[in-house]
């Protein structure tokens, strides 16, 4: 083996100007035991998404069907680059711009990269904490405050009347939102205080590394499991739990056919595993070296993809209970329709149901649906199809699902407030969770690279968190929901998708995939499986390739539009973004990106001055060549290959 992946310590070597940029700490911190490990790993990759990202998904994209489509694309693409992140992070012991810049410094950007990423995330990742919190702190009171529409001069608000006591809560309560993104408005004073609070508590998880935010994670982590599965028992227990959980997954196989299917499965596995935040390659970098990474990949992302169905069961049983409650007066109102056209002599004996009307409220549901189906349409009057399934469609991905849907849901329930703060509380921990493991993304690579910033960690800290909510408060003025929403589908989404690009290919092309088996087999004292070269050089390479492609086309094919909320029609629309809008999209974008290009040329400008400091030396020097090269580990081979030739020319 020519040469190892190690952390890059190297005495007297040619080197030693590159150990003095990104020297590693004589010391570095580690994971007092492998559950600490496991709780940030996992704390990081299970976070809201889960939630309220991933049952959406599986109900819109066929159910079983799309499960089954997600596992397979975890299998062959997201768990072999989640093994890679950990393995190189594991025997590096550097963050990811450390990582990138042993392979080779030409690419450290693609570190870099990944810092800018997390911060973009963790900007508006924490204002969705500071909504949670203000949930929090209003599920402490009975009724809840969104039960029920307030009243102005003993008149309900007109905005509440049209749309629900939720929606109105929200949008009105919590946001004060504007009808667009050009209005900006004033700050919202509720949620900056919130926004604060969520920083303070992000800052003190961090204050002194993993030591202190592992502890918070001990509650963190297992909290929401207990949640979960609480909110799952009494789930199974309501009416309607169990046609929403038939609904979520009735499989669908003629998806598998639709090439959007393939894209949304593929980025949620990306998502879901966080692949090119950093983040993973950090907290293994705490590993010691002969920890067994691979084992780890499979566990923590099987973890992940049960925490994902586990929070789809909850999440339907509980729509399902919600629509149900919707649908049924839906039911009882066109029974009563019906009873009083048959008064009037207006319906035709043969279209009379079977089952018995003259208790609207005793009719089955089933019952009336397969009835109006055959004579709905030939009834006069104004009668409706009273849907489960449309009605389990409205609101039930992002926001919409946590703060209108669940919430109304969580209304009818006996003891509201108790399940209300439960709810929300749980919400705050999965944020927390992933909040630190981005963070980390952050920290852990600055102070790897800048030994002041190492030596002034908790300063570094406690700036980051304080410039965070600073540049955090766009998002609490009363159009900051759409700025929150642009940054959720744009700041990420593609340069993410590139970082691992360069990740894949830096790995299995330009170091070498055996010679990265090689590394690990010395790292773990044996060999992973061939497959795993197959798998990065050519499957998971074509296949982020493809995501990147489908990605882009979809991006900018069609004018990009926001879910906008319209006070005088108290319902949402659809607006496209303004120019200034699209401006600010494409510079998160440039920004994200613009390190990987900087430090290529940056790297190849310093190549060319040491070729020539070289070459001016050698007119006095005589260079000797010795079989003892003094070879760093992981220095950059192209590098080498030119010193080898140098050499070799004079000699």
């Amino acid at each position: 083996m020519e040469k190892q992946l190690s952390p890059p310590v190297a005495e007297g070597c040619a080197g030693d100007e590159n150990q003095q940029d990104s020297p590693e700490p004589a010391a570095r911190a580690g994971w007092n035991s492998k559950i600490e490990y496991f709780l940030a790993q996992v704390g990081f990759s299970v976070g809201l998404g889960n939630v309220w990202r991933f049952p959406y998904l599986c109900h819109q994209n066929g159910g079983g069907s799309f499960l089954f489509l997600y596992v397979l694309l975890m299998l062959v693409v997201g768990i072999p680059l989640f093994f890679l992140e950990l393995a190189a992070g594991q025997a590096i012991r550097q963050g990811s711009i450390g990582v990138w810049k042993s392979i080779s410094p030409r690419l450290s950007g693609i570190g870099y990269s990944s810092c800018v990423v997390c911060f973009f995330v963790a900007l508006y990742y924490n204002v969705i904490l500071a909504w949670s919190l203000f949930y929090l702190g209003n599920s402490f009171q009975y009724p809840l405050p969104w039960e029920q529409c307030p009243k102005q001069d003993n008149i309900t608000v007109m905005e509440c009347e049209k749309s629900s006591p939720t929606s109105y809560f929200w949008y009105r309560k919590a946001l004060d939102i504007t009808d667009s993104i050009n209005e900006t408005g004033t700050f919202n004073p509720y949620i900056v205080g919130c926004l604060l609070a969520a920083w303070t508590i992000v800052c003190l998880g961090m204050f002194k590394g993993i030591k202190t935010s592992v502890k918070v994670m001990y509650f963190s982590s297992i909290f929401p499991y207990v949640v979960l599965f609480c909110f799952l028992v009494r789930g199974l227990l309501l009416d309607g739990a169990l046609e929403g959980i038939t609904h979520m997954f009735y499989p669908k196989l003629e998806i598998w056919a639709d090439i959007q299917v393939w894209r949304q499965a593929a980025t949620q596995v990306f998502f879901a595993l966080g692949l090119g935040f950093g983040s993973i390659i950090a907290y293994s970098s705490y590993n010691p070296k002969n920890n067994n990474c691979h084992r780890d990949a499979f566990t923590v992302s099987f973890i992940n993809f049960l925490t994902s169905v586990l929070a789809t069961l909850v999440v339907f049983a509980v729509l399902g209970f919600r629509a149900k409650q919707k649908v049924l007066p839906c039911v009882i109102r066109n029974m009563e329709e019906l009873s009083e056209q048959v008064r009037s002599g207006y319906v035709d004996t043969k279209m009379m149901p079977t089952f018995n009307y003259s208790d609207p409220r005793a009719v089955a549901l089933e019952h009336y649906r397969a009835w109006f189906k055959q004579y709905g349409n030939s009834l006069p009057g104004n009668f409706t199809d009273c849907d489960l399934e449309q009605e389990m469609q409205k609101g039930v991905e992002g926001t919409g699902l946590a703060f209108i849907a669940f919430t109304e849901a969580m209304s009818c329930l006996p003891g509201s407030p108790f399940w209300s703060a439960l709810f929300f509380l749980m919400l705050l921990n999965l944020g927390l969770s992933t909040m630190f493991g981005t963070m980390e993304g952050i920290l852990a690579p600055l102070t790897d690279r800048f030994k002041i910033l190492a030596n002034n960690k908790t300063k570094f800290t406690i700036f980051s968190c304080l410039t965070g909510f600073l540049i955090g408060l766009l998002f609490t003025q009363r159009c900051g929901n759409y700025f929150v929403m642009m940054f959720d589908d744009y700041s990420a989404t593609l340069p993410l998708i590139i970082v691992v690009v360069f990740e894949t290919f830096s790995v299995s092309w330009l170091y070498g995939a055996d010679r990265f088996l090689d590394d690990i087999e010395a790292m773990l004292g044996w060999r992973p499986h061939v497959i795993y070269k197959y798998l990065w050089k050519y499957i998971c390479l074509l296949a982020m390739l493809g995501l990147l492609g489908a990605t882009s086309i979809r991006m900018f094919i069609s004018r990009p539009t926001y879910m906008a909320w319209n006070q005088m029609k108290a319902s949402e629309e659809n607006l496209p973004y303004p120019g200034w809008a699209l401006a600010v999209m494409a510079s998160l974008i440039i920004f994200a990106m613009l390190p990987v290009p900087l430090a290529l040329i940056n790297s190849v400008l310093r190549d060319r001055m040491r070729r020539t400091n070289r070459d001016t030396e050698n007119g006095q020097y005589t260079i000797v060549d010795t079989d003892d090269k003094c070879q760093t580990p992981m220095t950059d081979v192209s590098e080498l290959d030119q010193w080898n030739g140098a050499a070799t020319s004079l000699s």
